[in-house]
């Protein structure tokens, strides 16, 4: 698996600066969420996680902590800079002013579990990154949800 991410990052720093800068963002999308589903399906192609360690432990956390970086690096490959969403390849609903964040277990669920096109990424998140990013985004990108998800809650629902 780890040959995977060498050659998606590999392509990010060879492949990118000479593609034409409007389709950089796309790009972009498209690796992200190649390497996403790669690790969301890798179980049910056969790929057999070490049997000393679960799916969880062999592939490495995600390093960012504040909620901010976490959208930044992950998350806004998807559903954008600002969180305005896209639609393309898939469909990545936008973040902004987007009324379905006001219960603040509604994303943190689709966050843990998946839904749609989206993997489950509890896995590679702790409870504390979860609700860091929740926060930041119910919090920006017009949206005005000031209550605060703990790392309780969210591991309460896991």
């Amino acid at each position: 698996m780890s040959s995977f991410f060498d050659d998606h990052f590999a392509i990010q720093r060879h492949v990118m600066p000479i593609v034409d800068p409007n389709a950089r963002q796309v790009m972009k999308v498209c690796l992200t969420a190649a390497a996403m589903a790669c690790l969301a399906i890798s179980p049910a192609m056969g790929a057999a996680a070490p049997s000393t360690q679960s799916r969880a432990e062999a592939v490495k956390k995600v390093p960012m902590q504040d909620g901010k970086s976490i959208y930044e690096n992950v998350c806004q490959g998807c559903h954008m800079a600002g969180g305005k969403g896209a639609v393309g390849a898939g469909m990545y609903p936008a973040l902004a002013n987007n009324p379905k964040l006001e219960v603040a277990g509604y994303p943190a669920a689709i966050v843990i579990n998946g839904q749609k096109a989206m993997p489950p990424l509890g896995e590679y998140f702790d409870d504390r990154q979860i609700a860091e990013v929740l926060n930041y985004i119910r919090t920006h990108f017009g949206n005005r949800y000031t209550d605060k998800i703990t790392a309780a809650e969210v591991k309460a629902m896991r």
